[in-house]
């Protein structure tokens, strides 16, 4: 089945079953002493109904056998080729604010194969100093940075006025796939993939729900 005719939400829930299994993997010691695991198991760890879990995985082909469920070791590599996690990504950063520096610094990337090749800032103060190991070029070298590296995704946290100016700048060196902090709607071609994550929207969400 063709990438683009999966629902966003299927994609959602796959990397709530790749955690699922990865956790199951964790605790049985090792991916080689994993047997068979349940739809119903799934469920009980992701609070998603075992049904919407078969639905789902049968987006990508038949996995399981009927009174046994899934062969766990089978699925889970199944899941890392579907969610291109069975190979390494290559991710820049523009903005070396607080929350640049945080994204640089967290480990956890580089464990689940996205490994941060650069941080990009207008600052002159910034420019050519390093976090961690990481080094701070200057935006407007970030697209030829961008064609010879090969980098894949881009990671915006500049300020609003500066967020369409520069995911232009991403997609002119090649990046055809955004993930989004700054609070500003991005206006690309179609091609390219825009994942937005907004703070204050999540906070508002919180909100709503502890001032019923």
């Amino acid at each position: 089945m063709a990438k683009g005719s999966v629902p966003s939400a299927v994609i959602n829930r796959l990397c709530l079953y790749h955690r699922c299994l990865e956790e199951i993997r964790g605790a049985e010691g090792g991916k080689d002493k994993l047997n068979y695991v349940s739809s119903s198991k799934i469920a009980a760890m992701t609070g998603i109904n075992p049904a919407q879990i078969r639905k789902d995985l049968t987006y990508f082909g038949e996995f399981g056998k009927r009174g046994k469920g899934y062969p766990a070791v089978d699925l889970l590599r199944e899941l890392e080729k579907i969610l291109g996690l069975d190979r390494k990504w290559s991710v820049i950063i523009a903005g070396a604010g607080n929350l640049g520096k945080a994204l640089v610094r967290y480990k956890g990337f580089s464990s689940r194969g996205f490994l941060i090749e650069g941080i990009f800032d207008q600052d002159p103060l910034k420019i050519g100093k390093k976090i961690g190991h990481i080094f701070i070029y200057d935006v407007k070298e970030m697209d030829k940075f961008i064609r010879a590296k090969d980098i894949d995704i881009g990671v915006l946290v500049v300020p609003a006025q500066s967020a369409q100016e520069v995911a232009e700048k991403m997609v002119e060196g090649g990046i055809k796939a955004i993930l989004n902090f700054a609070p500003a709607r991005i206006d690309l071609p179609a091609k390219i993939r825009i994942h937005n994550v907004d703070l204050s929207f999540e906070f508002e969400e919180l909100t709503y729900y502890l001032s019923q």
